[in-house]
């Protein structure tokens, strides 16, 4: 029994932060179900905002990367979120990890080093501060090759789906009018719950269709707003969202296959099917613009070219800036909005103005022979009045 004790106490003071591994070579799939306390596996060149934003929202207790989390292709900005967030980093660590460690096994982690318990599994980099920001600035230099790779990539997008963009060929209808009205995309992407809070003014205003795409989907219902239309993997929305939306648009492969179509039948949703190589922001941005919105309003939705290129999905950087090319002048930025509709004058100014007008003009009746006219003239109604109530009870 002693050495029983002994044992324990002896793991319980193994140096390192410890944790449930949670495996898998799909990021997506990962994502949907992590959670606090995990340990997360994974091989993901390159980690981009949105998923290191999702792994903080989870509050994950690490992570170990089996490619490197910085490639020097351009300066992502995953890493420096997850150490903001004091989460653990620890890279190219190998593929070979990802045979090895077993979803649900107990990791620990120390000084770079991946445990099984006192078991050695693998070594990799411990990323910090410092050398985030050191291939932060090498990265720089890779921006320019990515722009050219891009360019290249535009053209070959642009002979698959020059239809569907120059001409809106495969653009499914919608029961929900956007003719001649705002509509409002929101996706999952930076600040979307806070930028969509800020629109809260705009909203009441103007009530534009509301259009969730995947997670930005469950922000509208979190907001207390219900979708009118909802775009993207149904797989990744919550049941709510799905149930109040009046349509669900579920992006679809070129050969006709929808992922996660099966859920909303499991469901008894009706949904329409969108093929298209274009990512799911893209494609609500091609609904409202064929269906004549006269403004279009994004949140959570790549604002800079550092966020550009770390979307995580340089595939569809192409449909990206062709979409924005096509919707020009009426797709406008929600941190643009709010800070435009911002009343300029507070509620409690416009109180204080009242009440001082009020005020001044009590002040000249009161000193006026025009003030004894009307507190006579108010005098005789209040008599009157409270005459007309003692009758009614004698």
């Amino acid at each position: 029994m002693k050495l029983t004790t002994l044992r324990g106490r002896t793991q319980e003071t193994l140096p390192g932060v410890t944790g449930v591994a949670r495996v898998d070579r799909r990021t997506g799939d990962l994502l949907r179900r992590v959670g606090p306390g995990d340990i997360v596996v994974l091989d993901h060149v390159d980690l981009d905002r949105g998923t290191a934003e999702a792994l903080v929202t989870a509050e994950v207790t690490a992570v170990v990367n089996a490619s490197p989390s910085i490639s020097g292709r351009f300066p992502n900005l995953g890493p420096e979120i997850l150490l903001a967030a004091e989460i653990p980093l620890i890279d190219g660590v190998g593929a070979e990890v990802l045979r090895t460690i077993k979803d649900g096994t107990k990791l620990r982690l120390h000084q770079g080093t991946v445990y099984a318990g006192e078991r050695e599994i693998a070594t990799g980099i411990e990323q910090t501060a410092d050398s985030v920001a050191d291939q932060m600035i090498e990265a720089k230099a890779g921006m320019s090759a990515q722009l050219e790779a891009f360019s290249a990539n535009t053209i070959e997008f642009l002979r698959r789906e020059r239809t569907l963009i120059l001409d809106g060929v495969g653009v499914p209808k919608l029961r929900t009018p956007m003719r001649d009205r705002h509509v409002l995309v929101v996706a999952p992407g930076h600040e979307h719950a806070e930028d969509l809070a800020r629109l809260k003014r705009y909203i009441a205003e103007h009530r534009p269709v509301l259009v969730g795409v995947d997670r930005g989907a469950d922000a509208l219902h979190r907001a207390g707003y219900k979708p009118d239309v909802i775009v993207g993997d149904p797989a990744g929305i919550g049941t709510p969202p799905l149930k109040e939306a009046k349509e669900v648009v579920v992006p679809a492969l070129p050969d006709g296959h929808a992922p996660g179509l099966e859920r909303i039948q499991d469901l008894g949703i009706g949904a329409v099917t969108f093929p298209a190589s274009g990512n799911p922001e893209d494609l609500a941005l091609l609904l409202a613009d064929e269906h004549r919105a006269s403004l279009v309003v994004t949140v959570g939705f790549q604002a800079t070219l550092r966020e550009f290129l770390d979307s995580g999905r340089s595939g569809s950087n192409p449909s990206t800036l062709l979409t924005r090319l096509k919707l020009g002048t009426k797709l406008v930025d929600g941190k643009a909005v709010s800070t435009l509709h911002r009343a300029r004058v507070s509620l409690a100014s416009v109180v204080l103005l009242v009440s001082a007008a009020l005020v001044v003009v009590l002040a000249a009746l009161f000193v006026s022979d025009v003030g004894t006219v009307y507190a006579g003239w108010v005098s005789d109604i209040w008599n009157s009045f409270t005459g007309w109530v003692k009758g009614l009870f004698t």
